[in-house]
């Protein structure tokens, strides 16, 4: 026998298949598995574990060096309306003086 997932809403172990959603007949929460999985697997984290989002506002933690450039990235810089990406750099930003950059989310902390 297949187990299935509890409710996201109450936790409660009793739901059960209707057409291709979950559904929990003690809240009556209905909801799509494939979903809740791929909005649980992207989740991206500052240096203090606070979760980013897209636009939210952060401020680099370290000097970080530019390939190309004589100049570095400053600590306390503040770098407004990110983009988060599925990447290993995973911030996506423009940067006053820099233009276009991608930063790892655990070189910044949220402002």
């Amino acid at each position: 026998m297949n187990e299935l997932a509890p409710c996201p809403q109450c936790k409660s172990t009793f739901t059960y298949e209707l057409d291709n959603l979950l559904a929990c007949p003690e809240c009556g929460h209905e909801w799509n598995p494939a979903e809740e999985n791929k909005a649980e697997a992207f989740v991206v984290k500052d240096s203090n574990g606070n979760i980013l989002q897209n636009g939210d506002s952060v401020v680099v933690i370290k000097n970080l060096p530019v390939r190309g450039s004589s100049q570095s990235i400053k600590a306390g810089t503040k770098v407004r309306n990110i983009r988060l990406v599925d990447s290993d750099h995973n911030i996506d930003c423009k940067i006053d003086g820099f233009g276009a950059m991608a930063l790892k989310s655990e070189f910044v902390k949220k402002a």
